[in-house]
């Protein structure tokens, strides 16, 4: 296992104590299935679940967070420069959106599970507006009739 680093002690790494003693607790982070307060002005809870809290994240660039809402609730606009963000909703239906680098709005509402999920397979072959031919043969090595034969699979059925 690769050794990582923690806050107490020792020469620093990404702003965190080298550590040469990994334990199994290092990676595990209770707080995730706490239902948190929302009985605050926004409505919202946000529990985070990063290298602060799982030590043994520290240089693997993952974080992960909850969100608890009341009806009506809101967590405000925030950013994740060069991040990844997915959403599960559990119970009820959550209106999301994201603006991408070049300001366009993407927004979905999100029911409980499944209704929320997006396949990759349909995201990138069935998408509308479609995703480039081009760049769908560059990205799987494929030639173009391969990408057709794929994107026909997705085709409504008639």
């Amino acid at each position: 296992m690769t050794n990582y680093c923690k806050k107490k002690t020792g020469a620093k790494l990404n702003g965190f104590a080298y550590k040469s003693n990994i334990l199994a607790n290092d990676f595990f982070f209770a707080g995730l299935a706490k239902l948190g307060l929302t009985n605050n002005t926004l409505g919202a809870t946000v529990t985070t679940a990063n290298v602060l809290q799982i030590t043994g994240l520290n240089t693997l660039g993952v974080s992960m967070a909850r969100i608890d809402y009341a009806p009506g609730g809101l967590n405000p606009p925030d950013t994740h420069p060069r991040a990844t963000e997915i959403v599960f909703v559990l119970e009820g239906a959550l209106d999301v959106g994201f603006v991408t680098t070049d300001n366009k709005l993407f927004s979905k509402t999100i029911k409980k599970p499944v209704a929320g999920t997006q396949r990759v397979a349909g995201a990138l072959f069935a998408s509308s507006p479609t995703v480039d031919d081009a760049v769908l043969t560059k990205a799987f090595q494929v030639g173009t009739e391969v990408v057709e034969k794929i994107k026909s699979k997705f085709a409504p059925k008639k």
